[in-house]
């Protein structure tokens, strides 16, 4: 009786262990600036996942498995990214759907690499984040999204004509992202005959740009890349208005977000910026559009690179026959394309997406549009 009572029991443990492993729902943590200064990009990241997972789990989820959606906060602070990551490895979540920043993106894919966790990226570009991957053999690190240098290739050489012989001044906010998407810009514009007149940083967070507006305005700058984010672009904006002064203001992708213009103003009109071919306009898009517009939310900005980062996973799940972080990122990496909302994907080996496509993008009263290029 002892004998059969030990069976039973650890035949009974065993269901246990293994029931709930089969049918436990696919948890994918989406990281980003939840509050904070950029809290409008982690809200995007937010609205995007929850809308794809709710898109997936209404057509019976993943083999049978729902799609559970855990928010976390890193504020694009690199020791709070770190953080949060050790705390998704320790609570056993295997996917991540982030981070923003790519000086959070960066530090925190060691602790999901080192764990065998899959983080793919809706928003940062600095190339490090996947070569440093590629060269430290971690195949769990991914994006979808596109590199800075792939951004500086198309729109440096675009400065470079456009702008011949004008004054062209480079600024960066000394971030990991900002930086290096302006160094990028810088590089390829120089290589095409165009020579900045100044190359500087700023300090981001300040509330006084009338020093920096001032030498701008001595140097009698026409144009103004920017690698940063919208409160600063915004705020250099209005205070160089306040002084008369007016240059055509060029941005990466960070500024598609109406809080650019709630900052800047009338100040911030016939501004420019950089992004990916606009995903709303994409035929695969417009039934997740139209559900997350009438949830009262504009998916502007980064909001569907979020919902096709859960989308990808979920077909690399799929695909894998297997919720194995490693197996997904090979299913997804085999050259087969990935259905999203913002088309048809493909990863190369280093986890990063081929053959990106750019709007050169310029807000008027309010809203912004491509322009012809």
């Amino acid at each position: 009786m002892k004998r059969l009572k030990h069976l039973f029991g650890a035949a009974a443990l065993s269901l246990v262990l293994a029931g709930p492993a089969f049918a436990q729902d696919i948890s994918i943590a989406v990281v980003g600036p939840m509050t904070g200064q950029l809290a409008n990009i982690g809200d995007q990241f937010k609205q995007g996942a929850q809308a794809a997972a709710a898109a997936i789990n209404e057509k019976g989820g993943v083999g049978g498995r729902k799609i559970n959606i855990v928010i976390e906060d890193d504020v694009c602070d690199p020791k709070q990214a770190v953080s949060v990551a050790n705390r998704i490895v320790a609570e056993g979540i295997k996917f991540v759907d982030g981070h923003a920043c790519s000086g959070s993106s960066i530090p925190a894919s060691a602790v999901y690499a080192e764990s065998g966790v899959l983080m793919m990226s809706p928003a940062s570009s600095n190339p490090e984040l996947t070569d440093a991957a590629a060269e430290k053999g971690w195949p769990t690190i991914m994006r979808l999204y596109t590199r800075d240098d792939a951004q500086g290739a198309f729109i440096g050489p675009w400065i470079a004509e456009r702008f011949k012989g004008k004054n062209v001044v480079v600024l960066h906010d000394k971030s990991a992202y900002g930086q290096g998407v302006a160094d990028a810009v810088r590089e390829t514009m120089n290589t095409a005959g165009l020579k900045e007149i100044l190359y500087e940083g700023l300090n981001a967070g300040e509330k006084d740009y009338s020093a920096l507006v001032t030498k701008l305005k001595e140097l009698k700058a026409d144009v103004v890349y920017f690698g940063g984010y919208h409160p600063e672009a915004g705020l250099m904006l209005r205070q160089s208005a306040e002084q008369g002064f007016k240059f055509q203001l060029i941005m990466p992708d960070s500024i598609a977000s109406p809080e650019f213009w709630q900052i800047a103003g009338p100040a911030g009109e016939g501004t420019m910026f950089v992004f990916p071919s606009d995903p709303q306009a994409k035929p695969e898009a417009k039934e997740a559009v139209e559900k997350i517009k009438a949830g009262g939310f504009v998916p502007e900005g980064f909001t569907l690179f979020s919902y096709a980062v859960v989308q990808a996973i979920a077909q690399g799940v799929e695909r894998a026959g297997s919720d194995d972080p490693m197996k997904v990122a090979e299913a997804l990496k085999n050259g087969e394309p990935i259905s999203t909302v913002v088309g048809e994907v493909t990863f190369d080996e280093k986890g990063d997406l081929k053959n990106a496509s750019y709007d050169i993008n310029q807000w008027h009263d309010g809203k912004y549009a491509p322009i012809a290029q």
